[in-house]
């Protein structure tokens, strides 16, 4: 039988409770008796805790008491805060690369002109505005139903690619940069055998604009129109049908075909978290990321404010002292952006979060850091900005997973791992994503949305190390056209979610 609590590092002053405690129950571990209880994942005193004083978990601060805690009470938000924390970020002295693994692993993929490799053969109709957006599902749900391009057998299918923003925004500066990277980016992904651009007309990202910035596609299977320019909805529909149909021929010819794990570029996410995340599928997810890594294929971790109060531990990790500085640029700047929108930094856990145990941002940050592995951070990059260097790397973005994620897919992410302890649903075409449960009975009740479940490492000890290589695995078999649990369940038609910076007008 399992404990009833772990303690994660010798010097942490509490322990996580592994099942629902209750008060009077003895931790004959420690000798500590419980005065409250305690439910699954949630915090545990293993000393009494003065006001004021630091909490440890993982070794690492992760608040400060607003009030007496006793030994064996119950830590959470009634007793724990944030309070003024100090981070040593030791820039670039833990950069320690890990052995290369040359094995001569595979995985069977979609090798396009531009010397990239998709998993999955989608054709994209990719808008440049909200007002588009409903023609471009009516062109989707007109070539689902078109016995030509269903006649196609390696095309995966026809994706509307459909968002909120576009227009009633500045047509320059940072927040038209970061929305013009990510059209670009699906525009050229991977996963895309062919991409249809379309625009209404009068938006203020035009579509002249976008295709005027360069090649979009190195096969040249892009077309782009606008419905003002068709002569509207019905005119478009059946025009875009004729280009769809041309396009799926062509996309049809590229045939899944071996090609190295170096190929393989992970989107790393977390949401839905619980006490569990940083104790299972993270930290098995993070030697997924170092098993690919050290065969050549690359991991993006983001969410930036979800790993703020952590960053230290991936500054000292750094490949150079400016990847490390480039991140704590950012870190000010969220620290200014949230200052200028009335936020803060310290506005998650959320309430799920919390109820899954959760207190604070840095106990969270610390768990989600650790879906990072141990591997050197090679690279640190804008929202949507193209990945160029392989291993371990960071993108900014939001902690909102739909929009981190967007922003992942548009940098190069071909899969995607999200790890889940609340039970998140979500998808995200074109890119396959695997889901990783934190715990065992969130597994058993969600089965049809999860695809691993690492509750286990807790309820039947399997070791951080298998898990991670069952992952590994996970990730070859999807890249190879193995459907996820999210794919067979349709997902991904309205996830597209850009980063909207700026005022909308």
């Amino acid at each position: 039988m399992p404990a009833p609590a772990i303690r994660l590092n010798p010097e942490d002053t509490v322990a996580i409770a592994l099942e629902d405690l209750e008060a009077g129950q003895v931790l004959a571990e420690w000798g500590v008796t419980l005065v409250d209880e305690v439910k699954r994942g949630h915090k545990i005193a293993l000393r009494d805790v003065a006001p004021g004083e630091k909490v440890l978990r993982y070794g690492q601060i992760i608040g400060q008491a607003t009030q007496p805690i006793e030994r064996g009470g119950h830590i959470h938000s009634h007793n724990l805060g944030m309070g003024p924390h100090e981070l040593d970020y030791a820039i670039a002295q833990g950069n320690r690369p890990l052995p290369v693994i040359s094995d001569g692993r595979t995985f069977d993929g979609y090798h396009r002109a531009d010397g990239k490799v998709g998993t999955r053969n989608y054709l994209g109709i990719l808008t440049t505005v909200n007002c588009s957006g409903t023609v471009a599902r009516l062109v989707a749900e007109a070539a689902e139903h078109d016995p030509v391009i269903a006649s196609f057998a390696n095309v995966d299918g026809v994706v509307p690619i459909v968002h909120g923003t576009g227009c009633g925004m500045a047509g320059d500066g940072e927040g038209f940069d970061t929305l013009m990277r990510t059209i670009a980016g699906y525009a050229r992904h991977p996963n895309f055998g062919g991409i249809m651009l379309l625009g209404l007309g009068c938006e203020v990202m035009q579509v002249q604009t976008l295709v005027g910035k360069g090649r979009m596609r190195a096969d040249n299977n892009f077309r782009f129109m606008t419905i003002q320019q068709e002569g509207g909805t019905r005119r478009t529909i059946d025009a875009s049908l004729r280009e769809l149909r041309d396009m799926a021929e062509i996309a049809n010819r590229t045939t899944r075909q071996p090609a190295p794990l170096s190929h393989i570029v992970v989107g790393m996410q977390c949401g839905g978290s619980d006490g569990y995340s940083g104790i299972t599928a993270n930290p098995a997810l993070g030697a997924a990321s170092d098993l690919l890594v050290q065969h050549g294929g690359t991991t993006i971790l983001s969410e930036t404010p979800e790993i703020y109060g952590a960053e230290h531990l991936l500054t000292r990790r750094a490949a150079t002292p400016a990847i490390a500085h480039a991140m704590i640029d950012r870190i000010s700047w969220w620290e200014d952006y949230c200052t200028r929108n009335g936020g803060e930094m310290d506005n998650n856990p959320s309430p799920g979060n919390k109820r899954g145990g959760l207190t604070t941002i840095l106990e969270k940050s610390l768990g989600a850091v650790a879906k990072s592995g141990t591997a050197p951070m090679v690279g640190f990059y804008k929202f949507a900005e193209p990945i160029t260097t392989p291993g371990f790397v960071y993108m900014d973005s939001p902690g909102y997973d739909p929009a981190s994620v967007t922003g992942q897919i548009a940098s190069g992410a071909n899969l995607i791992a999200f790890t889940t302890g609340r039970g998140s649903v979500s998808g995200y075409k074109p890119t396959p994503c695997l889901k990783l449960a934190t715990n065992s009975e969130m597994y058993g009740r969600m089965a049809d949305d999860m695809d691993i479940n690492c509750g286990d490492i807790i309820s039947a000890g399997v070791s951080i190390p298998a898990k991670g290589r069952e992952i590994f695995e996970a990730f070859i078999a999807a890249a190879s056209g193995k459907k996820t649990k999210s794919e067979e369940l349709g997902f991904g038609g309205v996830e597209f979610v850009p980063w909207q910076i700026g005022a909308v007008m």
